[in-house]
């Protein structure tokens, strides 16, 4: 069986961009976006410079997590290693590009959905080769069959010396580098120069903000002058809004439920509006998730057409699951059938701590961004459901409900210190710089939104007594602090360059 892969020889690349040309030329592809671009590093200083040049692209992995995480399928891996995808199943989720590690994907502006170097799929069918092997002129990109040891990349892969970008991701990438330059295959390690294309404002996305000078390597020992534009923000506010969202409402039937089995008194009326309130923060969630679409007219593709290696599509079916529990619950409360009520209750239980923690499985397989790959993801997640629903809980006039609240302190001591250790990043250098990030750039949002705000005031007014207007204010902090720990979760790691 072909397996297909590339070799870009930088000893002979002259950075001409034919490539690039070609393959817009091959695949329409619109202004603003690449599947095959040239990278060009400047080292040292003058009369003493250097620079070289890198082609990027997909790199076509063994272990694609682009494929992975696609919710419908519409990326896949060929027989012949190709991964290629299909537009047509695209719902413009932008998963993909949050999980490759390359930034090779991008969200085409006309189409609005993924794309990427496919390897000229339907060129090789017919037996010939990608557009940009073609019009090299230096021939510096050889791509063929690996598995054939009589083909010309075969025996460069044994003959040479070769690197690969990120084999630290264990994705397999089948795209190799001879003579690579360390600094271009690293995207943190060089520091961002300003060049047209990098300002865009339409297209692939919004991108005003970028990793500050004062995040990059001291000396500079190495600049990126010419490089493909960035893609901005693509998970934006409507992400932060669904976090919040499905954690109430998670939160909320989750608290009632346990609340029920620990048999504190409720009665049904209790349990339809608190119920019925939960489902309504489900519908926002709906909302916010097809908001988020670049496709949304397709959003009922990851209902029918699932992938169900994606957390994409088991997180779909588990809110949809958890919908349906809060529904029944509620005509069952109009049809006071106590015994169907109890065994809905019974599910609701391991139902909603799923609905809150299966994100931090999706953003886990998001190996782009090392930042989410974090095991604290779930802890913090399930906290913050319980805290904005005991929230929620404590201004039900009932005088008995508000003594729920002196569970807060405790959430908070536990919240504060997983947020501290969450924050502090991993080994992995795109999470510490995230961190980096954080601790300065967002000093303001860290040390006085989340922590004092968010944590420390509520404690000491929850041990002070509270009274109607401390546990207000108290909630607006505690609020406040959790919007803001998922607005920095979600776009801190998106200003981490990957390419």
């Amino acid at each position: 069986m072909e397996q297909y892969g590339f070799i870009i020889d930088n000893r002979k690349c002259i950075g001409c961009h034919a490539c690039t040309v070609a393959c817009k030329s091959e695949h329409n592809v619109p202004l603003g976006v690449n599947r095959t671009w040239v990278k060009y590093i400047e080292e040292d200083v003058f009369p003493n410079t250097t620079r070289s040049f890198s082609v990027m692209r997909c790199n076509h992995c063994a272990k694609p997590p682009c494929v992975e995480i696609c919710p419908v399928a519409a990326l896949y891996k060929r027989d012949d290693g190709i991964v290629d995808f299909d537009n047509n199943r695209c719902i413009g989720c932008k998963a993909c590009t949050q999980a490759c590690p390359y930034d090779a994907l991008y969200i085409d502006p006309i189409s609005n959905t993924a794309a990427k170097c496919n390897y000229c799929a339907h060129r090789v069918d017919t037996g010939m080769e990608p557009a940009c092997v073609v019009v090299c002129p230096e021939h510096a990109i050889i791509a063929g069959d690996m598995s054939n040891p009589e083909s010309e990349i075969a025996q460069l892969l044994r003959s040479q010396e070769i690197k690969v970008r990120k084999p630290e991701k264990n994705t397999a990438p089948q795209l190799f580098y001879i003579n690579a330059n360390t600094n271009s295959l690293e995207p943190t390690s060089s520091s961002r120069n300003d060049y047209l294309w990098s300002s865009q404002e339409r297209g692939v996305g919004i991108k005003k903000d970028v990793v500050p000078e004062s995040y990059q390597p001291e000396n500079q020992p190495a600049r990126r002058v010419y490089d493909a534009p960035d893609k901005g923000i693509l998970w934006g506010w409507e992400v932060v809004g669904y976090l919040n969202t499905k954690a109430l409402a998670a939160g909320l039937g989750l608290l009632v439920a346990m609340l029920y089995f620990f048999g504190f008194e409720m009665s049904t009326d209790f349990i339809l509006k608190m119920m019925s309130l939960s489902l309504l923060f489900m519908v926002h969630t709906a909302a916010l998730l097809i908001k988020d679409l670049r496709q949304p007219k397709r959003f009922l593709y990851i209902v029918f057409r699932p992938q169900f290696k994606s957390w994409l599509s088991r997180g779909t079916y588990i809110l949809l699951s958890y919908s349906l529990l809060l529904t029944f619950t509620i005509i069952s409360c109009f049809l006071s059938t106590e015994m169907m009520t109890a065994i809905l209750m019974a599910l609701i239980i391991p139902t909603s701590i799923l609905t809150a923690i299966y994100t931090a499985f999706l953003f886990a397989q998001a190996k782009g961004r090392a930042f989410w790959n974090n095991s604290l993801s779930a802890p913090i997640m399930l906290i913050h459901a319980v805290v904005l629903g005991l929230i929620v809980l404590s201004f039900y006039p009932q005088s008995t409900l508000l003594e729920q609240y002196r569970l807060m302190p405790v959430l908070h001591v536990v919240n504060l210190l997983i947020t501290w250790l969450l924050f502090k990043g991993t080994d992995v250098n795109e999470s510490k710089l995230a961190a980096s990030i954080i601790q300065t750039q967002y000093r303001f949002h860290w040390l006085v939104l989340i922590v004092l705000i968010g944590n420390i005031i509520p404690i000491v007014l929850a041990f002070c007594g509270l009274g109607t207007w401390a546990l207000v204010l108290s909630s607006i902090m505690v609020v406040t602090g959790v919007i803001t720990t998922g607005y920095l979760f979600i776009k801190t790691p998106q200003l981490i360059p990957l390419s």
